[in-house]
């Protein structure tokens, strides 16, 4: 299978992966140091508390290594065994993460509290069921080295003060740009350029309605920030220049769940998060390809069952909904007002550099990255912007504060490129990649196929920075506990489902041209 060898890494990502590059595999999660190992220094009592409520107040979250990003090569037969076993991991981090939480006193009190009653017993519980993994692969003959798997159960904390995207500061680039995210969809490439932070909230202070983010450094003015908008690729003599767009409305019946078909099949609440769900109402861990096929659908078209599906975004103003009170909700840091999209556009669009092929049926694409806080940034694809500024500015690593009269603008642009033999992967990244950003050639013998786009458009009260440091009115998308609803962590889910060959209808409107 051929291997997207095109991922934009940091230095910092690129040493965190190191230790287990033996797996083959992608973008690995970067191990934080622990902020509270000074605390142990003197012997003194006094400078001991005194050191250890420091190290509490500056303990922000639990970060630890991204296991399914890194298993490249599982077998199909072990596939659904090592979903499950993914997913336990999530629930052992968010558990964890709750717990740091909630010991803030305990924390204050005693500078081992951390490590010795959270970092510690979660590593032993990931080494469980990491081996698990490690079980399942083997059992069905496939391969994995033992002692790489095992040196990722050892997670870290993260510290108050650089809880800022790892490998990635203050850069608001357009994600993907050095990996076309954005070309060829009719939303332009960001370039990396610095922003206009507005000042951080305390350190001790993570911010948001639910104590998990975000804070004021994650807002910036966006008429303050530098234009970063890259031009497209020029076409070629056999550039596909037609689009195709389907009408499948902005989930105004409500169809939310906190499943992931995709990374978690068969897991309740395998997300941790909120999900719109556009196109096929029949979307959850459950669902299988024939329920999708024998689902309906929220588009006009009806032979698009495709699954569209996002993070909801909401509005932190004290509001209590539906799911305050549940898993993947308020009882995991999800919390605030759900917004509906004022609109919702969803647009296939082709190739400058070649002529595409059609999508194949129950084809998987994941895009952005939602743990970027741990992971860094090689896999996120997060744009954030304003109406009337979409063409100037496009945010990665902040949310933007748009000036009156217009709106908050969130674009995705899908990976374009198909390996020709998979509709999904281990990882379910190496069988999809991003065209060449220069030439929007396709890389490693992978075919171009429609690129799929969204852009999605919010009426948002812009947000304010306290004189304390809080926000008022901060917004944020959902995302798992312990990611601090960074803005970086947006991410997008699509399965190719279509009848009466509607796939090569799309992919026909595109090489000859037209606007469908």
């Amino acid at each position: 299978m051929g291997r997207n060898d095109r991922k934009r890494r940091t230095p910092l990502a690129t040493k965190a992966i190191a230790a287990s590059a033996a797996l083959a595999l992608g973008g690995g999660g970067l191990l934080w140091a622990q902020m509270n190992a000074s605390a142990h220094e003197s012997n003194s009592s006094g400078q001991n508390q005194t050191k250890a409520a420091a190290a509490a107040a500056q303990v922000a979250t639990i970060a630890c290594p991204d296991v399914g990003q890194q298993l490249t090569n599982v077998p199909q037969k072990a596939r659904q065994g090592v979903a499950t076993e993914l997913a336990n991991l999530d629930k052992q981090i968010t558990e964890a993460y709750a717990r740091l939480a909630s010991t803030r006193q305990a924390q204050a009190n005693d500078a081992s509290f951390v490590q010795n009653a959270i970092v510690g017993p979660l590593k032993e519980k990931r080494a469980a069921t990491i081996d698990r993994i490690r079980i399942d692969i083997q059992r069905v003959g496939g391969t994995v080295n033992a002692t790489a798997l095992k040196q990722l159960a050892a997670c870290t904390t993260q510290n108050a003060t650089n809880t800022t995207t790892a490998g990635g500061g203050k850069n608001n680039g357009g994600g993907k740009n050095n990996n076309g995210g954005q070309n060829n969809g009719g939303q332009n490439t960001a370039a990396p350029s610095a922003s206009a932070s507005a000042s951080a909230a305390p350190p001790a202070n993570n911010g948001g309605q639910a104590g998990n983010g975000p804070t004021a450094a994650d807002f910036v003015d966006i008429t303050k920030v530098a234009n970063n908008v890259l031009a497209k690729p020029q076409n070629s003599g056999q550039a596909s220049t037609g689009s195709f767009t389907t009408r499948c409305g902005v989930n105004a019946n409500k169809n939310h769940n906190t499943d992931n078909v995709i990374v978690a099949p068969g897991v309740t609440n395998g997300a941790h998060h909120e999900h719109d769900y556009v196109g096929n109402q029949k979307v959850n861990a459950f669902s299988t390809n024939d329920s999708l096929l024998a689902a309906p659908s929220s588009c006009q078209n009806q032979s698009d069952l495709s699954a569209y599906y996002w993070p909801v975004v909401r509005v932190q103003d004290g509001s209590q909904e539906f799911d305050a009170n549940a898993l993947g909700g308020g009882k995991e840091g999800n919390v605030g007002k759900i917004l509906t999209p004022q609109s919702a556009q969803i647009k296939y669009v082709g190739s400058p550099a070649s002529k595409v092929v059609a999508m194949p049926q129950f084809l998987r694409i994941i895009t952005g990255d939602a743990k970027t806080l741990t992971n860094g940034l090689a896999n996120a694809n997060a744009h954030w912007s304003c109406t009337g500024f979409e063409n100037k500015v496009q945010l990665t690593e902040q949310y933007p504060i748009c000036p009156q009269g217009s709106n908050v603008v969130r674009t995705f642009a899908f990976q374009s490129c198909w390996d020709g033999v998979n509709i999904d992967s281990a990882n379910h990244r190496t069988h999809v990649a991003f065209a060449d950003p220069a030439s929007g050639v396709c890389g490693n013998g992978f075919k171009a196929i429609p690129q799929l786009t969204m852009r999605l458009v919010y009426k948002i009260t812009p947000p304010t920075i306290q004189a304390d440091g809080t926000v008022k009115n901060a917004y944020a998308v959902d995302g798992f506990p312990e990611q601090l609803h960074k803005a970086s962590t947006d991410h997008d889910d699509f399965i190719s489902v279509t009848k009466n060959n509607l796939a090569a209808t799309i992919a026909n409107c595109i090489n000859t041209g037209k606007k469908c």
